[in-house]
């Protein structure tokens, strides 16, 4: 993505993706093959099986306010964001690359103007509607609902979340600055493969990067290694200079390269246990323990660059602004881009200085991808820029379901 390279991906839900648990001893260990056929009887060939389509329809649930958003007319409510949202969708639309994207689209049905249509009409209900109840009863008549298959082929789908992190910063390297981020090499797409890893461009302690292919690649100094590392997983970052001065960050590319996730470490070696692991534990960890960071950071090889954004907003793989709670990245190989859809799934929110959980309806413009977020079992949720959007993004690791909205025929 441009904004979400996602790892994940938008790692933090990138950093702590989840480790898959309940496989028993059993089913890991290597079983003697049973015979079951005679010596001199020909081996079946295998059937190969096809690959469902990542998007089903349905009919809405019974309940009609099941997907009822409530954040629209809330207080403070986001009407206007989430119009904004729906404008750069169709802005997108109007460019040759998104007619391109949807001509040999997995699902026959939805196609480019049917997805401009259709946002176009939600629009349109929207301004329209007085409250939450008349804009869904409204969808519910009009629109066909195409919920993703999910992970498990039923629709359950994993979401995390990812933000625009803040961070001190220096035009020059100085001992309180002393950790920068990349810009692209001017000749990375004659790089040879496989790319050189993390510790292979900036070394074990992430300061030796003068010594290779990064030397004078640098665009800025950061204070700390691991909000270094943060920009890089988030893919983007807000720089804040001593002067008073600001300027952003955003994803430019990756070395080629699986991201691995620092949670999922962490967790394997017992380091911290995998229940209620949020992005604020897993910094926590590696501050009190600087050591491990030389150990841990290096253990992801993807390495990311950045291009200097003079503050514009963040900007999703699209190439549209992200929206915060109205843009979601998904794997564009399978999902509609720009395309109208509503999730539902417990989403974290600050009451009383303290994170809580509530399980929520929003209606979410597709409009970012990441390295991480692949097949129709996950989506990054863009939660906005700053501190307590990092809280609450770190504290996304939910399951719930994804549907796209088109016009009915």
């Amino acid at each position: 993505m441009q904004f979400r390279h996602r790892l994940i991906h938008k790692f933090l839900p990138l950093l702590l993706f989840p480790i898959c648990c309940g496989l028993s001893l059993l089913a890991c260990q290597s079983q003697p093959e049973i015979a079951t056929r005679r010596e001199n009887q020909p081996l079946s060939t295998p059937q190969s099986t096809p690959t469902p389509p990542p998007l089903f329809q349905t009919s809405p649930p019974q309940d009609p306010n099941y997907f009822m958003d409530d954040q629209i007319w809330g207080k403070p409510g986001d009407k206007q964001n989430l119009i904004a949202a729906i404008d750069h969708s169709l802005s997108y639309l109007q460019r040759p690359t998104a007619k391109k994207a949807y001509e040999n689209y997995i699902i026959p049905e939805i196609t480019h103007a049917r997805v401009e249509k259709s946002l176009k009409r939600f629009r349109e209900l929207l301004i329209k509607s007085q409250n939450p109840q008349e804009l869904q009863t409204a969808v519910n008549q009009e629109f066909v609902f195409y919920k993703s298959i999910g992970s498990d082929k039923k629709g359950s789908v994993l979401f995390t979340g990812y933000y625009k992190p803040i961070y001190l910063a220096s035009r020059q390297p100085t001992n309180e600055y002393p950790y920068p981020v990349y810009r692209l090499p001017d000749d990375f797409q004659t790089w040879s493969k496989p790319h050189p890893t993390r510790v292979e461009l900036e070394g074990i302690d992430g300061l030796q990067a003068a010594q290779g292919k990064l030397k004078g690649l640098e665009l800025f100094w950061l204070k700390s290694r691991i909000d270094a590392f943060i920009a890089q997983v988030q893919g983007s970052a807000v720089l804040k200079f001593p002067d008073g001065t600001t300027t952003t960050i955003n994803y430019a590319g990756n070395t080629d390269h699986d991201y691995v996730s620092l949670g999922k470490e962490l967790i394997k070696d017992g380091k911290l246990p995998s229940e209620g692991i949020t992005l604020e534990k897993v910094i926590n960890y590696l501050e009190k323990n600087p050591e491990s960071q030389n150990i841990y950071l290096p253990r992801n090889p993807r390495f990311i660059f950045f291009k200097d954004t003079k503050n514009a907003p963040a900007s999703g793989s699209i190439s549209v602004p992200v929206t915060p709670e109205r843009s979601i990245a998904t794997d564009k190989s399978l999902m509609p881009p720009g395309a109208l859809a509503i999730i539902r799934a417990p989403l974290p929110f600050v009451n009383q200085g303290k994170i809580e959980q509530r399980l929520v309806s929003r209606y979410v413009l597709d409009q970012d991808t990441g390295g991480a977020i692949k097949t129709p079992g996950r989506v990054d949720y863009y939660i906005g820029v700053g501190k307590e959007a990092g809280d609450r993004a770190g504290a996304i690791v939910n399951q719930g379901e994804l549907y796209y909205l088109l016009l009915k025929d």
